[in-house]
């Protein structure tokens, strides 16, 4: 339930992160490590999420509305 909005996290390396139901809306994601993480729940609204390494990830009930994709496509 962390209050990540608008954070700037660029190459941060966060495997296995515990952000179950994080805010991490209009979040700068560039390159950031989140093999394994647990984003349940996790509000990635008009995050950039650009060369994110998701591999393992729990996305399960994530909010991506305007997410900007580790491919470039932007998740409507």
């Amino acid at each position: 339930g962390a209050n990540l909005n608008n954070a700037g996290l660029i190459d941060a390396v966060l495997r296995e992160a515990n952000l179950k139901d994080a805010n991490l809306s209009e979040a700068d994601l560039f390159g950031v490590d989140l093999t394994g993480a647990n984003l349940a729940g996790a509000d990635l609204s008009e995050s950039r999420l650009t060369r994110a390494i998701l591999t393992g990830a729990n996305l399960t009930g994530a909010k991506l509305k305007g997410a900007l994709m580790p491919d470039g496509s932007v998740h409507e």
